[in-house]
């Protein structure tokens, strides 16, 4: 999670925050109703709201696929809303309407907050909200947010990024946590964590999206496939650059330029993730202790282990077991 220390707008004493919901077509229906929930049910008192929600956009109504959505406002409630939240939509690279541009420049012109969930953060980069900050999005989609938005400085190992009045988070669960991080922001802890048990979620979640990311399948360069599935029967071994570029028959300049080409990263860094992906699938799969893992693993010590997995992966080992995998042996 990345935050800044910009103050949120708050409510007048006494009267709700004014926040709106931008549905637009082929919205991701999760992304709605989370957001649509948590500020929905966040009350400083019994009766007394904190927010006052609601659901506008350009078209009163829609096909959204599986079902039809009719909203109750058009897009002139941006025009007063204190915060935006734009739910993800299904086809990110689809290009936006100009009224619904216009309107979010608008708002974050006068100072309104304006925050995306999942794929959201396409809307506010062709917006031009996000240019020259960093912002995150669904791991799956943040290569094309990239591509598409080359001013952007996508992140996509955070659950999300607070830049006072910009906010941006990761996919599915991470909109709950990014909303649950503005009522407490807006309203204070216990106030959000009423909200967090209402949600049956935890109000603060250890890592980043890195821990749920899949492994990357062998890549389009067939040159460099045999080597990478002998670097994979071999994790256990401690494997040097000079013994990657010998099995690729190759010189080890040129062998890493063309990991820096294919993957972005060095021969060496290329290594760490696949023994940091093979402890994972281990966590996951079996009951090995850490002592066994990293000997499987190749990664020396348990330390060392520790410590490159906490970099790949955004948490620790046992956290990951915690979430996704079996119990250790005793």
């Amino acid at each position: 999670m990345e935050e800044s220390a910009a103050m949120t707008p708050r409510a007048p004493k006494n009267a709700p925050h004014r926040l709106a919901v931008l549905a637009l077509p082929g919205l991701i229906a999760f992304d709605l109703a989370c957001a649509c929930e948590v500020f929905g049910h966040a009350e400083l008192a019994p009766g007394q709201p904190c927010y006052r929600v609601a659901v506008c956009g350009e078209q009163k109504s829609f096909d959204n696929g599986s079902f039809t959505l009719t909203v109750r406002h058009g897009l002139s409630v941006l025009d007063e809303a204190q915060t935006i939240v734009v739910p993800g939509i299904a086809r990110p690279d689809a290009p936006i309407g100009r009224a619904v541009l216009q309107a979010l420049r608008a708002a974050s012109a006068r100072g309104a907050r304006i925050a995306s969930i999942c794929s959201g953060a396409f809307v506010l980069a062709q917006a031009g909200l996000l240019d020259g900050l960093s912002a995150t999005t669904h791991w799956v989609a943040a290569p094309l947010l990239a591509e598409l938005h080359p001013r952007v400085e996508v992140d996509a190992k955070v659950l999300y990024i607070d830049h006072g009045n910009i906010l941006s988070s990761a996919g599915a669960a991470a909109g709950l946590d990014l909303c649950l991080h503005m009522v407490r922001k807006d309203f204070g802890a216990a106030v959000a964590a009423r909200v967090a048990r209402l949600s049956v979620v935890p109000l603060h979640r250890e890592g980043g999206q890195a821990q749920f990311i899949q492994p990357l399948d062998l890549p389009a360069d067939r040159d460099l496939q045999p080597l990478l599935a002998w670097v994979e029967r071999n994790l256990h071994r401690p494997l040097s650059l000079d013994d990657l570029a010998r099995q690729a028959c190759s010189s080890q300049r040129t062998l890493n330029r063309r990991f820096q080409h294919q993957f972005g990263v060095s021969p060496a860094q290329w290594l760490i993730r696949a023994r940091v992906r093979r402890a994972q699938e281990l966590l996951e799969r079996t009951r090995l202790g850490i002592e066994q893992i990293v000997v499987k693993v190749g990664l020396g010590s348990a330390a060392n282990f520790r410590a490159q997995f906490q970099r790949v992966a955004g948490v620790s080992p046992s956290v990951y077991r915690q979430s996704f995998g079996a119990r250790p042996r005793a």
